[in-house]
């Protein structure tokens, strides 16, 4: 059967396009046209990434991003993103994706790579040669009120501060010590400083006034990031260095930073843990957070 769509690099004014298929794909995911834009027009450093779409009359029906992951330890270790558009699956749109998204990681060196699927699509995955491995869980908050809770009190010792007010350097060290243990596939390792600062520092949606740390004796041991797309927000990470465990800080600086995006006008939060991050269920269980989705992490080798 000959195929009725067609394959190509996405561009810059795709964008907004590309994050309204995101939309339908996965609606508890936030980004925006903004950094989608940027991710087309300057892709992150590192990882040889490629971000195709696949287009039927001019609608863009699919999406696939495929680069190898500089924070793994493994070298030979790399991730693909595929969505393809709920009203046209079935079509051979996400074969064809794939089978692009995997060419260019051998011509890389990848030789193990991952990919999320939603629970209906394990069976498309298994078919490609993915098995399951962890399990994502994605929440919801509704924040209506929230913007009128009170503070916590901060521990002794322990200041809040909004991210505004502090230097980059700082919450990079910061992020480099909490991702020590970070669950996943492959052992982590630091995220490369200029992958960091174009993920996180440069974001477009990093909002730096709701965004939250914990310090104490001048330096960042606790910390809940906001990444925002209009009434909508992602908690991007929320983490405490090892040494400051065990204090209830996580839950301090989420709270911090969820009230103070409310009250800027933010409706619904969304964040995921992994299955095996219980703490930060826990926190997130806590705050009033629900299920709303989940993805399967699926490796193979290619």
């Amino acid at each position: 059967m000959t195929a009725d769509f067609s394959i190509r690099p996405a561009h810059p004014d795709d964008a907004a396009a590309a994050a309204a298929l995101r939309a339908a794909v996965h609606p508890y995911l936030v980004r925006g046209e903004a950094s989608t834009r940027r991710m087309f027009a300057d892709p992150p450093p590192g990882g040889n990434r490629i971000h195709l779409l696949a287009e039927r009359d001019g609608e863009i029906i699919g999406l696939v991003s495929a680069f190898r992951d500089t924070r793994s330890a493994d070298a030979g270790f790399g991730r693909i993103a595929l969505q393809v558009h709920p009203r046209r699956r079935g079509r051979g749109i996400g074969s064809a994706l794939l089978t692009e998204a995997i060419t260019h990681l051998r011509s890389i060196g990848v030789c193990r790579a991952s990919s999320w699927a939603a629970p209906e699509a394990v069976g498309f995955a298994r078919a490609h040669g993915f098995e399951p491995s962890r399990e994502m869980r994605f929440s919801a908050l509704d924040l209506t009120g929230f913007g009128d809770r009170p503070f916590l009190p901060a521990p002794a010792g322990i200041q809040m501060v909004r991210l505004r007010e502090l230097a980059e350097k700082a919450l990079y060290e910061a992020d480099v010590a909490a991702a020590t243990d970070e669950p996943g596939e492959t052992p982590p390792q630091p995220t490369p400083y200029p992958l960091w600062r174009y993920e996180i520092w440069d974001e477009p949606g990093l909002d730096r006034d709701a965004s939250t740390a914990a310090v104490a004796d001048g330096e960042i041991v606790s910390f809940s990031l906001v990444l925002r797309d209009g009434d909508r927000m992602w908690s991007d990470m929320t983490a405490t260095v090892p040494a400051h465990r065990g204090r209830g800080l996580a839950h301090l600086v989420k709270t911090a930073a969820l009230r103070r995006a409310a009250a800027s006008g933010v409706r619904t939060a969304y964040t995921s843990n992994d299955e095996e991050n219980a703490p930060m269920l826990a926190v997130n269980n806590r705050l009033g957070y629900r299920p709303v989705g989940t993805q399967i992490s699926c490796l193979a080798e290619i």
